[in-house]
């Protein structure tokens, strides 16, 4: 795991040096065992290293034998055993034992079609220094970020964060007014776009290619292979379990492969938990476990982790975290944001990093699992909207819908961990909107017109087009046409590209520590894709075939226990604790000053919070995360 950084600058490559070696340094964090750079205008490439496979030889840039191919990777390539063999079959010479160095020998033997070769998660360039041209690449899922600006004469520069480009000369690091809005939806900005006017992000699965002096291409190489209309589907049950339960133990196998120290984050959720089975199997037990436990009920998950970990006899690793930890860190959350993210999950996630990091470099977690196997409470809110609005003319559901609201808002505001009232009220904001479009509603902060009446006038005015327009596009693009295949896609590209992957990228890379997901394995996502409905929800159960697959492996009262986030007391804390913060960050004064929101539709969001009028830890959070990355960003 690593951070990469490039500049393509045709012409006489004057400070490209100097600003290679500035956008590297900025990168010091993702990687703290070293660096290595190019230097060979019109091409420079940076790379920060850290060690996980072939510590003592893997340094990066690595070279072809004649030197004409050049690359430099962040990531992990999990099939690289196989692919060396191939390639030494067919003549090439390998100088390291580095995962890595497999990219460079792969683009000599298959040109850009070694892409559909490797399996991994990675963000990589290669720089083919006779034909002057460069490619870059990021994984199917989108586990590691790659950021890039355009230069003048057709030149290019890349890197793993976002701050890194700032380094680079003439790059338009304004606020882009759509993008801003975006997130205010979203919580998250959507790829391709950034929260800067100049920078672009590859998205998942797809590639960049330049020619020194011409305009770059982007293109797919690989998308979610959804089943097609008339394609068979997997539907008997125990076959479905039998071939999950074989693809999981090989996609953990595979991703246990390290010379450095290795454990497994544990929340005790299904997802987490059967990473952690199949790893202590694959290992005969012998395998560290993290968690974290925190002194807020509600919240706390650790006495299930220890139940699991009991159950698989694993090497169990618990810090308790208490109330003060938590919002001691809060205030410097900018800090661990690359761009603006409002999922306050992002703050656990770390300690859980920090605290990981302390006994090994690298370890796997259970991402993925809610979104290829729909474990998300959303989809059985969606059950119930299909069965009652979608069936009634839209007109009426959406009356229905407002006097629903309206009776909803009666009910007593709580704070607690996903209460009755602030379910309800969530399930209502979609019920006026179908399909993806609803789940947005659910999942997000603030509807599209509320997001941009809480811009300024002067910001407001740049936003153009239908803010659930990225939803659209994503959806269009791709082959799903079954309602529940487009949700699929709609959670795969979205939240958890955009940011789940994102927030455990930051959260473990600020500390080196590498995070390895076996459920977003190719072979699984496959599966996932050609799956019978029933087998993904049976009914209101969620994960059916994951659970079913888990039998036997895991004790039932983890299979069958309810879903709970890795989330905080936000809400509470910001009538309390965190009011002062609140009230700095939101400041009537400030955002006049600052000139991207407005006011007065937030000063409304606050008050009503306050007083327990409503429940606005949403908006209100992902408001304070902007802020907070905002001034972080200003100071860097």
């Amino acid at each position: 795991m690593c951070g990469i950084a490039g500049i393509l600058a045709p012409g006489d490559g004057q400070g490209l040096e100097r600003a290679l070696r500035a956008m590297t340094s900025a990168l010091a964090a993702r990687g703290p065992d070293g660096e290595g750079f190019l230097l060979a205008p019109p091409m420079g490439l940076g790379h920060r290293r850290l060690a996980i496979i072939d510590v003592d030889g893997g340094k990066q840039p690595l070279f072809s034998e004649d030197g004409n191919v050049v690359a430099v990777v962040n990531g992990e390539i999990y099939n690289f055993v196989e692919l060396r063999r191939a390639l030494e079959q067919a003549g090439h010479r390998f100088a390291t034992r580095s995962d890595s160095e497999v990219v460079v020998h792969a683009y000599e033997e298959w040109g850009d079609g070694f892409l559909e070769q490797v399996e991994g998660m990675f963000a990589l360039a290669v720089w083919e220094a006779r034909a002057q041209r460069l490619l870059l690449a990021r994984d199917r899922m989108g586990e590691k970020p790659l950021y890039w600006t355009e230069l003048p004469r057709h030149g290019l520069a890349f890197a793993s964060e976002l701050k890194a480009l700032r380094h680079v000369p003439g790059l338009d690091a304004r606020i882009d007014p759509n993008s801003l809005a975006r997130y205010l939806v979203y919580e998250y900005v959507p790829s391709p776009a950034t929260i800067l006017r100049g920078a672009r992000k590859l998205e998942p699965g797809t590639s960049l290619t330049i020619r020194a002096g011409e305009a770059p291409r982007v293109w797919r190489y690989w998308d979610l292979p959804i089943a097609k209309e008339n394609d068979a589907r997997v539907g008997h049950p125990e076959q479905a379990a039998e071939i999950l339960r074989s693809e999981l133990r090989r996609s953990v196998k595979e991703r246990l492969v390290s010379d450095v120290p290795l454990g497994i984050f544990l929340s005790g959720g299904l997802d987490s938990s059967a990473i952690a089975a199949l790893a202590a199997q694959a290992r005969g037990g012998d395998i560290d476990t993290f968690s974290l436990g925190f002194d807020v009920p509600s919240f706390d998950e650790s006495g299930e982790a220890r139940r699991v970990a009991q159950a698989i006899s694993s090497r169990h690793h618990e810090e308790r975290i208490s109330a003060r930890a938590l919002l001691e860190l809060l205030p410097m959350v900018g800090g661990l944001l690359d761009e603006p993210l409002g999922d306050g999950s992002i703050v656990p996630t770390h300690l859980l990093a920090r605290f990981t990091r302390r006994h090994v470099t690298v370890a796997l977690g259970g991402d993925g699992g809610d979104e290829l196997f729909f474990g998300y409470p959303t989809f059985q809110a969606e059950r119930v909207a299909q069965a009652i609005f979608d069936r009634t003319p839209r007109p009426l559901a959406s009356a229905a819908a407002t006097i629903a609201s309206g009776l909803a808002s009666a009910l007593p505001v709580s704070t607690r961990y996903m209460s009755l009232d602030f379910k309800l009220k969530q399930f209502l904001k979609g019920m006026a909107l179908s399909g993806a479009h609803r789940h947005q509603a659910w999942l997000g902060s603030l509807a599209p017109a509320d997001a941009v009446a809480a811009l300024s006038e002067d910001v407001a005015r740049e936003v153009g087009g239908d803010l659930h327009d990225v939803i659209d596009e994503r959806l269009a693009r791709s082959s799903a046409r079954d309602p529940w295949d487009r949700l699929m896609v709609f959670y795969a590209r979205g939240y958890l590209g955009d940011d789940v992957l994102t927030k455990v990228d930051r959260a473990t890379m600020a500390v080196g520590l590498e995070a390895r997901a076996p459920l977003l394995d190719r072979r699984i996502i496959e599966l996932a894709c050609r799956l019978a409905l029933p087998l993904r929800m049976r009914g209101f159960d969620t994960k059916h075939l994951l659970k079913r697959a888990m039998k036997g492996i895991l004790p039932n009262k983890t299979i069958s226990r309810r879903k709970q986030g890795f989330a905080m007391p936000i809400g509470h804390w910001l009538k309390t604790e965190l009011r002062p913060l609140m009230e700095a960050d939101l400041a009537t004064s400030r955002l006049r000053d600052e000139g991207l929101f407005s006011p007065q539709p937030v000063r409304r969001l606050v008050d009503e919070h306050v007083s327990g009028q409503a429940d606005h830890r949403k908006p209100l959070w992902t408001l304070i995360a902007f802020q907070r990355w905002w001034q972080s960003w200003r100071t860097l």
